[in-house]
């Protein structure tokens, strides 16, 4: 809380934001950085042996063996998640383990198991593509307009 507004309370809440501040549990941000940035990165290596795996074992292209890649990581983080390693995963690195593409797997799948109660269509299928609908959608809409921007900058002989 900015000091401008600390003025502006009474000495009641002052005496309560100390207290609170004095018992707040400090977070080790620099360990944090580093176990995210490992764990992410060794989510990335297993992703580039995946991608080599692709190209070497089934003649892709660097270009082709992507979309394949990026199935495989997505499946890898599904099965972890239903086994309940992936939780503890997260758990330990933060974002490292969100931010890569087994993070949106591990969100899809978390929906899945957590609403599996109520059905496999209402529960299990409606609770799924709450979230993969929306990353679907922002991700049609962003190649939709950059395709847009490109044919018209071709068209007006840019690139």
């Amino acid at each position: 809380m900015s000091n401008q507004k600390r003025k502006n309370i009474t000495p009641t809440k002052q005496e309560y934001y100390q207290f609170e501040k004095d018992r707040e549990t400090k977070r080790p941000v620099l360990m944090n950085c580093l176990k995210a940035f490992l764990v992410g990165g060794i989510i990335c290596s297993v992703g580039q042996v995946v991608q080599l795996f692709y190209i070497y074992n089934f003649n892709f292209t660097q270009q082709t063996a992507g979309n394949p890649t990026v199935a495989t990581m997505i499946f890898f983080a599904m099965l972890l998640t239903g086994f309940g390693v992936y939780d503890h995963l997260a758990q330990f690195a933060g974002a490292g383990s969100a931010v890569p593409v087994t993070g949106f797997g591990n969100a899809v799948i978390s929906a899945c198991i957590e609403h599996r109660t109520e059905g496999f269509v209402l529960g299990v299928g409606g609770n799924m593509f709450k979230l993969a609908g929306s990353v679907v959608l922002f991700g049609t809409f962003s190649a939709f307009v950059v395709a847009l921007i490109k044919t018209i900058l071709i068209q007006w002989g840019v690139i």
